[in-house]
């Protein structure tokens, strides 16, 4: 009877993945004196792949929410579409915005007149560009009539007084009723040549859009005051289109070039910041390539420590074989002992790039105290705050790609067991 019931241990024919496999693995897997150093790899390799899995999250949540952040508040401002006339001056722009307007896809037609002026305080001056447009159209604006932090936009268009950046307003030194001189080379015409135009207008609003660009650039007057102010004869420079979806934009220009009412010059978004989006995007791609080589070396010292730990379990495997242990069994069992290094690093790097990303704001304010520094300069990097933004298809991919490099590095060092002639290792041993 005691014969059978040892027959019965032995692991011949069992099935794959059996209990017996699992609780061997799970011992190659703990620490022991005279495993020592095999342990200490097997750590550093889920140190590796947890912060290579969790730093990928955190950079890819980064540079989505630049990308995303960036888009909104440049496409937010500048609009999607730009329109300019060809043949003659834009005098007709109140028909022709009307007419746009009524195309469907366009939520938005704001005539505009640009033109770049040097603005000046007693404590300071600054280059800007100064946009004029009614008030009924500036309030529209979400990134401008949303985000007033001191002033009002009521009586814009009645009163001769300018709506500017809280950027510009701190590098002047001026709150809403102090005055700014406009100085602009589009004057007045003379015998001797255009002589500069200046002017002072009380700060009536102060915005802040989020990004240090526009904060410290845009300066906004009533439409009739900045034609009287460049020289402009009842014209405007352009008609800026706003549509209800960005990424159609071309199906928008089709439909304005069928119908608008004149001849008109269109450009969009894609093409004026193309350059800039296009190297956001290059550098998302690198930083996902660097970064894959941190998980890349942590899955390479999952090789190294499952090889050594197979050429000191060596005996260990051979008895196994001779009790009945089939090559299938053996490979299973380092297959499950590397793979658990693989599966839970990056379980755990998964659990920490999302609390990270999550809590980014949170967690750059408390290095700022601790450090005493400011370490998000808004003015290098054009946001206000660090953005973060989870894409579940960016974290899906990386995990993916982590458990398929842990799992392709335990295939090797697996298989070189499971070849282990018995015979051999016992006669070695």
């Amino acid at each position: 009877m005691s014969d059978v019931a040892d027959s019965a241990d032995i692991p011949t024919g069992t099935k794959a993945f059996a209990g017996f496999e699992w609780q061997l693995a799970g011992r190659y897997l703990r620490t022991r004196r005279r495993e020592g150093f095999v342990s200490v790899i097997a750590g550093f390799s889920f140190l590796g792949i947890m912060l290579g899995v969790a730093t990928l999250i955190i950079v890819m949540s980064v540079m989505n929410g630049f990308r995303i952040e960036l888009l909104s508040k440049i496409v937010g401002v500048n609009g999607h579409i730009f329109a300019t006339p060809i043949d003659r001056p834009l005098d007709d722009y109140d028909p022709v915005a009307a007419r746009l307007r009524a195309i469907p896809g366009i939520k938005l037609a704001i005539p505009l007149v640009e033109g770049q002026a040097l603005a000046s305080s007693q404590t300071g001056n600054s280059g800007v560009l100064v946009r004029g447009v009614r008030e009924a159209d500036i309030k529209s604006i979400p990134f401008i009539g949303g985000n007033i932090v001191s002033g009002t936009l009521e009586g814009f268009d009645t009163t001769p007084g300018v709506a500017i950046g809280i950027r510009l307003a701190n590098a002047l030194g001026v709150q809403v009723g102090d005055s700014i001189t406009l100085v602009t080379p589009q004057g007045a015409s003379t015998p001797f040549g255009t002589a500069p135009r200046i002017k002072a207008y009380p700060v009536k609003a102060i915005f802040q859009i989020g990004m240090t660009e526009f904060d410290g650039t845009f300066v906004y007057m009533p439409l009739n005051e900045a034609q009287a102010y460049f020289n402009r004869d009842g014209d405007v420079n352009v008609i800026e289109i706003f549509v209800d979806n960005p990424d159609r934009t071309q199906a928008v220009r089709d439909a304005i070039e069928a119908n608008a009412p004149r001849p008109l010059v269109l450009s969009d978004w894609r093409q004026r910041n193309r350059s800039f989006f296009n190297a956001l995007e290059v550098e998302r791609n690198v930083m996902f390539i660097i970064l894959t080589l941190i998980v890349l070396v942590a899955a390479l010292n999952i090789v190294s420590g499952l090889i050594m730990l197979v050429k000191d379990k060596t005996e260990d495997i051979a008895i196994m074989r001779t009790m009945g242990a089939t090559s299938g069994s053996v490979l299973r069992v380092f297959l499950i002992t590397g793979a658990a290094i693989g599966v839970f690093g990056t379980l755990a790097g998964f659990a920490l790039g999302l609390a990270f990303s999550h809590y980014i704001k949170s967690i750059m304010a408390a290095l700022n105290w601790i450090t005493g520094a400011n370490l998000w300069d808004p003015t290098v990097r054009f946001l206000s705050d660090i953005p973060s933004v989870i894409d579940w298809r960016d974290v899906v991919s990386v995990v993916a790609m982590a458990l398929v490099l842990s799992l392709l590095a335990t295939l090797y060092p697996a298989w070189k067991a499971a070849r282990l002639d018995p015979v051999k290792a016992l006669r070695m041993g």
